[in-house]
């Protein structure tokens, strides 16, 4: 019996696929759990039709995201943490934050999409990848500066030079 897959099944085939399977299968399985339909005429024409519509609308989000992409790729953002001598944050800056601030800036982008090996943890400037679709991402640049009460990683960088050239005097 050859039936059209509405879902996709391992070992048979994806959504859209016709299979030839045991009667008893398509009977009493696949039919009744609306995991397939009889791929007689009108169904094998409805679901060409599904396909189509399916590409035109996934044609569609595509460009929508590749706008997205263009736009969000010029944005810069800076955010100023507390941050010790060396230069390493005290807290880290995370994809949540990174999402507040592009919807601050009109950019509403799923957390899910901001893609982090790890969390920020260091000051100066890095590049954040944001997913925006299938084959669609953009690159945002973060720049993470020291705030006000924060001691200067210059000078921790100059106290670290400073002992070694004492000891080397001596």
């Amino acid at each position: 019996m050859k039936v059209i897959l509405r879902e996709e099944m391992m070992n048979l085939g994806t959504v859209g696929d016709v299979v030839k399977v045991a009667p008893g299968y398509a009977r009493n399985f696949l039919l009744p759990r609306g995991k397939a339909v009889v791929a007689d005429v009108k169904n094998v024409r409805a679901m060409e039709h599904e396909k189509r519509v399916a590409e035109v609308k996934l044609a569609r989000i595509q460009e929508a995201a590749k706008g997205l992409a263009e736009k969000i790729s010029g944005v810069a953002l800076t955010f100023t943490a507390r941050s010790g001598e060396d230069g390493k944050l005290f807290g880290s800056i995370t994809n949540k934050q990174i999402a507040e601030q592009l919807a601050a800036k009109g950019f509403e982008v799923d957390r899910r999409k901001i893609v982090l090996a790890e969390p920020i943890k260091q000051l100066g400037d890095h590049t954040v990848e944001v997913k925006l679709g299938l084959d669609v991402t953009a690159t945002v640049k973060v720049t993470v500066e020291a705030d006000a009460t924060s001691p200067a990683p210059v000078e921790a960088a100059a106290k670290a030079e400073a002992p070694a050239e004492e000891a080397s005097a001596e």
